[in-house]
Formats: C-alpha cells, sequence, structure tokens
C-alpha cells in the first residue's frame, strides 16, 4: 500500500489502535482496515517486587501508554505528514489475571497484583474444592478470597474489581467491562450463557467469609463483553489521558478489552476449535480451542475462553525467556570487555545457534529459569539456579540448549496433561513471541520438547497489539461474520508460515533432559526456601 493511500485511510479514521501491556513492554499499534501496521510505538517497563508482591505503579501505567502513543503519533506524522486526530476503533490488551480492588470512591486500595504472584495457594485450593473447577492462584477470585482468608482490612470496602487490561478501558470509556477471554481469568464462565458461571456464584457468596460482608460478588465484577460488541466510546477525559497533547478527538469505538492470551489466539489464528497456539515471553501459556470436554479437573490446566466465548484449555507457566535474557546480558558484558559491540539480535543469534552443536540432552546440564514461583512445578519462590554433575559437559553449546530446554520446561510438563493424559487433539499449533525472532532454533527446540509440530507465522515477534488491533476492527465492522471466520477470510488470507517437526533423536534427547531437571527439582526447591528475600 502506497503513502498516499495510507494517508488518506488516517485522515478518514479507518483505522484501529492497539495497544497491549505486556510483562516487560507496552506497545501501540495504528492497523488500516486492511490489517497493514502503518505506525507504533512502545515504552519498556519491569514489575517491581513491593513487600513481597509482584506489581506495577499505576503512574507507569499511563506513563507507558502516553509514551507508546505519543511514539506512534509521531511516527505518523513524520512518515506520512498528518497530525493524529481521529481514530475509527481502539482496543486494550494487557496481562491476564491479577487482583485491582477499588472503594467506591475509585481509589485502587492496594498495589496491583500481577499474574507473577504465587500468594493464593490456600484460596486457590479452597475453591477449586467448592467449584470442582480448577481456580489458579493468578486468578482474580482467588486473589479476592484469599485476601478474605488474610482478613486484609481493604475488603470491606470492595466495590468493583478488575484486571489491568478492563481497567485501562474503562478510564477510556467510563464503562466498567471486560471482554470473555479476560474474565474468564477472573471468576469460571458458563459456556452456555456466556457470562459468569452462576451456580458458583451463589456458592461463593455463600461462603460464611464472603456472606459477611455487604458487596455482592455479581456486582464487583465487570460485565462481560464478546468480541464484535462495543465496549462504549472514548471520551473527552480519556481522549486526554490517551493523549495529553489534545490533538486526539473523542468518540473512537472501545473494543471489549482482552488479556494478552485472547490477542496471541487472534494474531496466531488460532480461535477455531482443535486450534491452538503458544505465546512465550517473560511467561509462556498454550491455549487450545477444545472439542470435546476434559476427563477430569486438573490443577495445571486452566479452562478459559476464546475472545468469541468457545471453551479453552490453558496451560500456564510463571516464567520463560527471562533468564535467557539475562545470561545474554551476561555475555553482552563479556563481549563489550573485550572491544566488541554486538546488536541484540545478533547477539542472540550467535547465542543460539551455538546450542545446535549441543549434546541432545544439553550434556548433563540442568538450568532453572524461574525469577518467581512456578505452578506447576509447585514452586513457591522461585530462584534461576544452573545445576550441573562433576561428569556434566558444561560448554557453551550445551549451556544456551539448556536455556532454551529450560524455558519450555514447565510448559511441556503441563502440556504432556493435555497430549498424553486427555489426549486432545490439535490440527495447529502456532508459536508466537521474541523467542521466535531468532530463526529456527526456538521454534525446532519446542516442536522436540513437546513433541509436536509447531507452525511460527511470519508476525510471529509482535502478535499481541497487533490482535488486539484486529478485534478492534472486528468490532467496528465484523461484516457479518463470526470471529473464525472473519479471521480465516479477511485477515490471514496470504499469510506466509513455517512448520518444523519434531526430530526424534532431539525428543529423545530432551526427554532425558526433563528426566534430570524434575530430579534436581529438590535442589531449587531447597534454594527459594533456603535463600529468602530481604
Amino acid at each position: 500500500m502506497d503513502q498516499q493511500l495510507i494517508a488518506e485511510k488516517i485522515t478518514a479514521a479507518k483505522t484501529a489502535l492497539g495497544i497491549e501491556l505486556g510483562s516487560t513492554r507496552i506497545k501501540a499499534v495504528l492497523v488500516t482496515d486492511d490489517f497493514q501496521t502503518v505506525a507504533s510505538g512502545d515504552y519498556v517497563w519491569e514489575n517491581e517486587l513491593d513487600h513481597h508482591i509482584w506489581t506495577y505503579p499505576m503512574e507507569k501505567v499511563w506513563e507507558g501508554i502516553q509514551t507508546s502513543y505519543a511514539k506512534l503519533a509521531a511516527e505518523v506524522q513524520e512518515q506520512y505528514g498528518l497530525k493524529l486526530e481521529k481514530i475509527g476503533s481502539i482496543g486494550i490488551s494487557a496481562m491476564m489475571h491479577g487482583y485491582m480492588a477499588f472503594n467506591k470512591d475509585d481509589e485502587l486500595m492496594v498495589p496491583f497484583r500481577t499474574w507473577r504472584n504465587n500468594i493464593t495457594g490456600e484460596a486457590a485450593e479452597k475453591l477449586t474444592k467448592l467449584f470442582d473447577f480448577n481456580i489458579p492462584e493468578r486468578w482474580s477470585i482467588a486473589h479476592l478470597y484469599q485476601a478474605i482468608l488474610n482478613q486484609e482490612d481493604h475488603v470491606k470496602d470492595l466495590d468493583f474489581m478488575m484486571t489491568l487490561d478492563g481497567y485501562v478501558t474503562w478510564k477510556l470509556t467510563g464503562e466498567k467491562t471486560t471482554g470473555i477471554g479476560d474474565a474468564s481469568g477472573m471468576f469460571p464462565i458458563d459456556e452456555a450463557t456466556h457470562d459468569y458461571n452462576q451456580a458458583m456464584l451463589q456458592k461463593f457468596s455463600a461462603l460464611p467469609e464472603v456472606a459477611a460482608f455487604d458487596w455482592k460478588i455479581e456486582d464487583v465484577l465487570p460485565k462481560v463483553l464478546l468480541a464484535g460488541q462495543s465496549a462504549g466510546h472514548l471520551t473527552k477525559e480519556g481522549a486526554q489521558l490517551l493523549d495529553p497533547s489534545g490533538q486526539l478527538q473523542a468518540g473512537s469505538l472501545l473494543a471489549p478489552s482482552e488479556g494478552d492470551a485472547g490477542t496471541g489466539m487472534v494474531a496466531t489464528n488460532a480461535v477455531a476449535k482443535r486450534t491452538g497456539n503458544i505465546s512465550v515471553g517473560t511467561s509462556a501459556f498454550s491455549m487450545v480451542v477444545l472439542d470435546q470436554e476434559m476427563n477430569q479437573v486438573h490443577r495445571d490446566i486452566d479452562m478459559v475462553t476464546t475472545p468469541d466465548g468457545a471453551p479453552v484449555a490453558m496451560v500456564h507457566t510463571n516464567n520463560c525467556s527471562s533468564d535467557i535474557n539475562a545470561w545474554v546480558s551476561l555475555f553482552d558484558q563479556f563481549a563489550r570487555t573485550l572491544g566488541v559491540t554486538l546488536k541484540p539480535n545478533e547477539l542472540y543469534e550467535k547465542l543460539f545457534d551455538a546450542s545446535l552443536r549441543g549434546e541432545q540432552d544439553g550434556g548433563g546440564l540442568v538450568n532453572f529459569a524461574y525469577l518467581s514461583g512456578e505452578n506447576i512445578t509447585r514452586v513457591q519462590d522461585g530462584r534461576p539456579m544452573l545445576v550441573r554433575k562433576p561428569d556434566s559437559h558444561f560448554t557453551l553449546a550445551n549451556l544456551f540448549k539448556v536455556q532454551l530446554y529450560a524455558a519450555f520446561a514447565p510448559l511441556k510438563i503441563g502440556m504432556d496433561i493435555l497430549l498424553r493424559e486427555e489426549h486432545i487433539k490439535t490440527d495447529v499449533l502456532i508459536a508466537q513471541g521474541g523467542l521466535f525472532k531468532t530463526p529456527v532454533v526456538a521454534q525446532q527446540a519446542l516442536a522436540d520438547a513437546l513433541d509436536t509440530p509447531i507452525t511460527v507465522m511470519e508476525n510471529a515477534g509482535e502478535g499481541g497489539p497487533w490482535g488486539m488491533a484486529v478485534l478492534a476492527l472486528y468490532a467496528l465492522d465484523h461484516r457479518n461474520k463470526g470471529l473464525a471466520d472473519y479471521l480465516d477470510q479477511e485477515v490471514f488470507v496470504d499469510t506466509e508460515s513455517a512448520t518444523l517437526y519434531p526430530e526424534p533423536e532431539s525428543v529423545r534427547g530432551y526427554e532425558k533432559f526433563i528426566d534430570n531437571y524434575k530430579q534436581a527439582m529438590p535442589a531449587e526447591l531447597a534454594a527459594g526456601e533456603a535463600m529468602k528475600l530481604d
């Protein structure tokens, strides 16, 4: 598409803005109504450990959003000679789950508790038994119930709670809503009604410790919306909050907000039954859209939904690429000490390529990439740790092979339940995330880890905010199509992809690595217990 046509679309507001608040980066993309990204901006941030709670300050939420938007608007001005004044539709996505509790004065009463916190074990266990439905520690209802069990003072003043993307959308529109995929990480969803499960709401309300409060859980949760519905319109106050320069006009349609799992599904065209996707970054998760019921409740399998309400089995791990990034940073420092400067992509490529020369089992090395606790392996307090025996082969190639192996290890343990115990079948499993910017290496490691073919699309490194922009375009004009057909027939018509298949020798090597990993797990547990944070 030529510059003049892009400029005409921007001027006519034939555009969508997608903003995703990820774990390490906030990114905004402007997409035209033919799904092409024409401008972007980002902001790097990190979660903070505040009194043993992983959180992000609210001032950084808005600083990051405004910075990302300002960079995007500046790119529009530079590339197309236009001030960005009108946008057709907007969608907000963010890290799923967590806990944001507000009082009647719309004040956040405790710091935002992110998905990364492993502090709700008692509540999650009790609610899972009460509902006969898996309630992960990350879910909003687990956080709320744990706060009740802990007798936290703020609970008596609770008026409503939100996830991060719902919070931002509320501030832009004045409407307290969230998309069904994100809502399914707050409280269980009834597939038939596309709303919170009424029987479970009643069971929760009947708990004596819950009944003691004046508020009702139905009133505390945000309204559930499906993809294609309206979440309201950008108000003047919202436009000013998004763009303090005052150029952006009010009136844009807001799509139902979604968690990053939902946008990952859209960005990989994996919302139809028997499709699945894997997103890797600071955390990792797989999403498989089910065409059959699960045989039993599994504590390591979350039941959530697609943005249009179809049931999804989700395996979520708290840790993935953070330890890889730390090791790459270490080697970058070493290179600079030698007077060698490499661009980040070059360094990752060289170190990942080195892993290809490693032994199939990683030479006996074991790495735990646990910056935080990990639910699937029952680790309360994570400590990144490299373990080796005296006869292990400690080489650069093996070191980076086990870095990749370790990034996928908790995911592999969870996926084995779906693939081997529940015998869930998928027609396609599509991966996305920054690790796949380096071609082939991480993709092959994941295929070998799961013993499953893995497809990577051409947009594998930047899927989330673009996926949210697609949902915003769908809300503006769904073209009389369901979401799966819309993606198939309108969005992914000419998308290029590459599929890698597991290599039998590497699969056997990874299984040996996992055996060593499980044998060394007591050391990881002991490190968390012995090395306490200040």
